[in-house]
């Protein structure tokens, strides 16, 4: 991601100094041992006041390392992370799975990196003709950066909700909501397109609290319920006209062919009246939509 692009204040994900947390188990369970052998080693014999304050001299480090040492410990799951702070001061993320330790006085903050899926509401929008539409995405999201996602934004699942639903009411403002004729990018035709303009405006929104996109998807499209009766005969008339358009052009295709054959054939000469009244039967038959019923010509051309 480019600098010029985040703000000036912006966190930058690093690696924390952490620790094998078994290492230190082993360490915590050999102090301990030690602890109870010298226990031990007091309560049989008959020791000394020297003897008692040498052990009370040994116990006391030794207990409070023991608490140090027990306070250090942490556990990270698979794809989580836990960015460790000094006093306020980030350190770095560790994203080693497993029992991991670090110093007792430096914080941390455990975060997930797993996907997550989020289904937004319907939202009503105005498309790019002005038409009431209603619109809902999936978006499958994942904290790409812990830094940014924690200190940049204050509540980075509070933050992702509010963009989706931006970029969705942007891209759904943006295009028709359909086109019969296909002459342009709609919501209803062009889902793949639609689709990865939706991500890249969400991936570009994110950014900032370090969260990207894997994939997003619109789940629903409708007309809103109050246009949706009048918008579906609009569809049903322009499917219509369309129809009616291919029909024609068809049929103007199939009487050329037909005159252009006849000529080429010398089957018939006709003239510019009779050309006409043929040209005329043909569209008839071509465009009708009722079966025609033939009437037999059992005189000349001209009668």
């Amino acid at each position: 991601m480019a600098e010029s692009h985040l703000p000036i204040n912006s966190s930058r994900e690093t690696k924390a100094s952490s620790m094998n947390g078994y290492l230190m188990l082993l360490v915590f369970l050999g102090v301990l041992a030690v602890i109870a052998m010298a226990v031990v080693t007091l309560a049989s014999g008959d020791p000394g006041p020297g003897a008692v304050l040498g052990f009370l001299m040994f116990l006391v480090p030794a207990l409070t390392a023991e608490v140090l040492i027990a306070a250090g410990f942490y556990m990270i799951q698979p794809n989580q992370a836990a960015a460790i702070t000094l006093f306020g001061s980030y350190r770095g993320t560790d994203r080693v799975a497993g029992l991991r330790w670090v110093w007792p006085w430096m914080a941390k903050r455990k975060i997930s990196v797993r996907a997550n899926n989020v289904v937004s509401e319907k939202l009503k929008v105005n498309d790019l003709r002005g038409n009431p539409i209603e619109i809902a995405t999936n978006v499958v999201w994942r904290v790409a950066d812990t830094a940014q996602a924690l200190y940049d934004v204050d509540d980075y699942k509070a933050f992702v909700n509010v963009q989706i639903e931006a970029a969705v009411r942007s891209i759904g403002s943006r295009y028709a909501y359909d086109d019969v004729e296909d002459a342009e990018i709609t919501l209803r035709g062009s889902h793949e397109q639609v689709n990865a303009e939706l991500r890249t405006e969400l991936i570009e929104r994110l950014r900032v609290a370090g969260i990207t996109v894997d994939e997003c998807g619109l789940t629903h499209l409708a007309y809103a319920p109050e246009i949706a009766g009048a918008m579906l005969r609009r569809q049903q008339a322009e499917a219509v006209i369309a129809a009616r358009r291919k029909l024609v052009e068809g049929a103007v295709s199939m009487v050329e062919m037909a005159l252009a054959q006849l000529s080429e054939k010398n089957v018939v000469e006709l003239d510019d009246e009779r050309r006409a009244a043929m040209v005329s039967n043909l569209m008839v038959v071509l465009c009708g939509e009722r079966d025609t019923q033939p009437v037999v010509n059992t005189g000349t051309l001209y009668q």
